[in-house]
Formats: C-alpha cells, structure tokens, sequence
C-alpha cells in the first residue's frame, strides 16, 4: 500500500524555519511521505538559500520560481503555477504555513482541485484586516480541512468563527522547535562579538510592516527615535530590503547606512546570526510576529511596535508588550527595560521543541484515518 504523499509548501523566510522540523519529522514517519514545493515568493540568497543551507532543509522537490510583484500578482502567480504542479503531480494533501501569499494562494489551488488542505500555524488572528496577513490567515482556515494551532488563542478563534472543533489540533509553535534545536550553533556564531558589542550591553530592532515603513512621516518618527534610544544602548538593526526601499524614497536612505552615533545598521542576516543577537540583547524592538516569540521563550524584553498582536500568549505569559509606533509610548517602555522593569514572563504550553512530531503524528492520523 503506497503511503499518502503530502506536499509541504513554503516560500517566504519565516517560512522556512516553520517548515525545518515539520520536513524532518514528516519523514521520519513511516506513514508520510513529504514533497517540498517551494514557491519562490523570497528568492534571493539573503532570504532563501542561507536559510535552507543553515537549517538543513533537504533542497525543494519542485521550485515555482514566482519571485516578486504586488499582493494581487504575486499570489495570483503562486495560485496558478502551483495549480499547474498539482495537476501534473497531484498529493494526497498540501500543507501550508503561516500567513504569506503562498499560504492562502497554494491553499485556494488545492482546494479548489479536492486537495485536502493543512495549515500549520491556524486560527491566530490580529483582528486587523488592514494587514495582508490577517486576511491570507482567515481564508486559508475558511478552506482549510485540518488546522493545527500553535497556542490556545487559536482554537478560541476558531471555534468562535464556528470552525468544528474535530478540525482543530493544538501541536505548539513549530517555530520554537527551530529556535531550540538551532540555539547552540547560534552562540557559536557570537554575533554581537564580531560587531564588537558585549553581551546583554545592546538592543535588537527589526521593522517591515506597512505600517511602520510604508508611511514616510511615521518612518521617520522610528528612524529619530532609534538614533535617539541608540546613544543610550548601541542597537543593531539588520535593515529589510522593504525598509530600504521605503527609506530611499521618502530620501532618508542613507541614514540606514553603516553605524553612526550606536545605530548600526546592517543587512538582512542569516537565521543563526540573527538568533546569536537576540539571544544576547538587551531588549527587542520589532513588528515582527516571530521575534515576538523567539524573545518570549528566550526571556528577552520586547518591545513590540504595534498596536495588537496574532500572537496574545506573548503578552499574556511573555516579554513583549504592545507600544505602537507612538515615540512617546516607544521611549517609556524603553526606560522600563534600562530599569530592568519588565516581566520575565513564564513558559508558553506546548512551546517545547517537539511541535514538529505533533504536526506529523497529526498528519498521518488525518491522512490514514487511524487516531493519533
């Protein structure tokens, strides 16, 4: 009896360190058999092959080769070249992750061809359906056969949009099993060493969402203000090619360029260098959903620029807090972490290193109708 082929299908960077464990325990199962389809949504080698390189990621069974483009085109591409491999290579089931274009675009082809359909990472809600994510996140659970939630508030949500409750798996944060497995090779790298930074003696900022970089006036508010936390703690700040691009054009470029005056601003990092310098900072400033959780589970205070979160367990039992992209709201919360008023924060359930199992065993009881 031939075993269910499921294709595991990734595309953007915070994909990438969601799909390592679930590839490796997918195919240490017996019943499973895994195929990597990776979309192309990040292509270059900044954001793609070090990733894979540095994860160990077997390389892609099939490469859509999208690249990039708006909203509208990119996952338009995605749907329809990744309906094309399905009906050349057809699965028993696609599993998607997160909440990027190639989520809710491979999740709409597969569905719409009887594919059954697994979302990793389901049921977080923000509850603002201005970002794209929030949306790519409510239509690939509308479609979605099996969802597995990484904490409790995604099974609420769930269950409050009427979503059976037999369809929803609590697994944890596969993330996290990236984070843990990989957390001795990136102290290795001593990141901050090599920039000439003590340990616990800096911050890290990371920003890319709309509505912190699309803005030229609320950019700037963040620029000021980083050089401004900066002469405090040195801060290191691996700029994202969006927020390049934003900066160039709003004309402020070049002060995301080099280090001046503590703001040392850096290009994008591979994976173990950005975990070398979390695991060692200060204090986070981020809009980014998994620093958000990385910091938590590594007890380090985080400042996060939004005004909610996916994610609300990091607040509830975390480090990070909601401060917006208000600098007045930025700069006291930053004066609580240098007066080491912050919470500690506790141990997140099922954020323990072992998701990827429980994603697999989910997967194949699903797929062979036996119980998990």
């Amino acid at each position: 009896m031939m075993k269910p082929i499921v294709d595991l299908v990734a595309g953007a960077r915070p994909n990438f360190m969601k799909l390592a464990p679930v590839v490796r325990a997918v195919r240490e199962d017996a019943r499973l058999d895994a195929r990597i389809v990776h979309t192309g949504q990040h292509y270059d080698e900044a954001m793609n092959d070090v990733f894979f390189a540095e994860l160990g990621i077997p390389a892609p069974d099939f490469h859509l080769e999208v690249g990039s483009g708006s909203h509208g085109t990119q996952t338009a591409r995605i749907l329809e070249r990744y309906e094309a491999h399905l009906l050349k290579n057809r699965p028993d089931a696609t599993v998607v992750f997160g909440d990027v274009n190639s989520t809710v675009a491979c999740a709409l082809a597969a569905v719409k061809l009887g594919v059954g359909v697994a979302h990793v990472e389901a049921g977080l809600r923000s509850f603002d359906r201005s970002m794209p994510e929030e949306i790519n996140r409510l239509l690939t659970d509308a479609v979605a056969d099996l969802l597995l939630v990484s904490e409790e508030s995604g099974r609420t949500n769930l269950r409050r949009e009427g979503v059976p409750d037999e369809k929803v798996r609590l697994v944890g944060n596969v993330m996290i099993d990236t984070l843990l497995s990989q957390l001795a090779a990136a102290r290795e790298r001593k990141a901050a060493a090599h920039l000439g930074l003590p340990e616990h003696e800096y911050g890290l900022v990371t920003l890319h969402r709309p509505s912190n970089v699309d803005e030229p006036e609320a950019l700037g508010r963040l620029v000021d203000l980083l050089g401004e936390l900066a002469r405090r703690l040195p801060l290191v700040f691996p700029v994202h090619p969006r927020t390049r691009a934003a900066a160039d054009r709003a004309g402020f470029g070049e002060r995301l360029r080099g280090a001046r005056d503590g703001l040392m601003c850096v290009g994008p990092l591979p994976y173990l260098d950005t975990l070398s310098l979390l695991q060692g900072a200060a204090v986070v400033l981020t809009d980014s959903g998994g620093l958000q959780e990385e910091s938590s589970v590594l007890g380090v205070p985080c400042l996060t620029l939004r005004e909610n979160t996916e994610r609300p367990v990091t607040v509830a039992l975390g480090t990070s807090r909601l401060v917006g992209n208000d600098p007045d709201r930025i700069r006291a919360a930053f004066q609580q972490v240098m007066g080491r008023d912050w919470p500690r924060g506790c141990e997140i359930p099922l954020w323990d290193g072992h998701a990827g199992q429980r994603v697999a065993t989910e997967l194949a009881a699903w797929l062979t109708g036996r119980p998990s």
